[in-house]
């Protein structure tokens, strides 16, 4: 069966929306540390523009989580493909997502960089889902909310296909 797209965030919808969010978030952090986290793969292209968007010299760094367990079900048990190479110890951390949806991935870094004793931890997603959410989980600079959606394009993708596309859709026929 063949997949349909409908747009839901156009290309000047979501650079209008970065706009704003890179104020926010440069208003919020001013001159102090502050280090940027990109979770691999879906939040490159987010990534990319929401740093340029800040008026701040932020330190970027990356990471990349996998989940290990059979299928498609969640374990829970979490662990890093990617690291970050940077020290996050008295910087304010911002933890760039293309979306949060059940929470668990965040909840995960933000445990893990506790420990590593940062200013602050806080989390920007360009989406905050909340159809599947099992986690009480704020998103501090959320770029869209969306109750529901199987999202793809700007990042996001369905078996690693459309990420390239400069808007967001919602795949149909999933």
């Amino acid at each position: 069966m063949g997949h349909s797209l409908k747009e839901v965030f156009s290309k000047e919808i979501i650079a209008g929306r970065i706009e704003e969010l890179g104020k926010q978030i440069s208003k919020t952090y001013g001159e102090e540390p502050l280090i940027c986290v990109c979770v691999l793969k879906g939040a490159y292209l987010f990534f990319a523009d929401i740093t340029r968007a800040l008026s701040s010299d932020p330190e970027i760094d990356f990471v990349r989580l996998s989940s290990y367990g059979s299928g498609t079900s969640r374990t829970g048990n979490m662990n890093f493909s990617k690291d970050l190479e940077v020290s996050i110890a008295d910087k304010h951390v911002l933890i760039i997502e293309d979306i949060v949806d059940t929470g668990h991935s965040v909840e995960f870094l933000k445990h893990v960089f506790m420990k590593r004793n940062p200013l602050s931890v806080k989390t920007c997603a360009l989406i905050d889902k909340r159809e599947r959410r099992e986690i009480d989980l704020e998103v501090e600079f959320p770029g869209f909310v969306l109750e529901s959606g199987f999202l793809v394009g700007y990042g996001m993708d369905y078996a690693e296909k459309y990420r390239y596309l400069s808007a967001v859709y919602e795949l149909e026929n999933v």
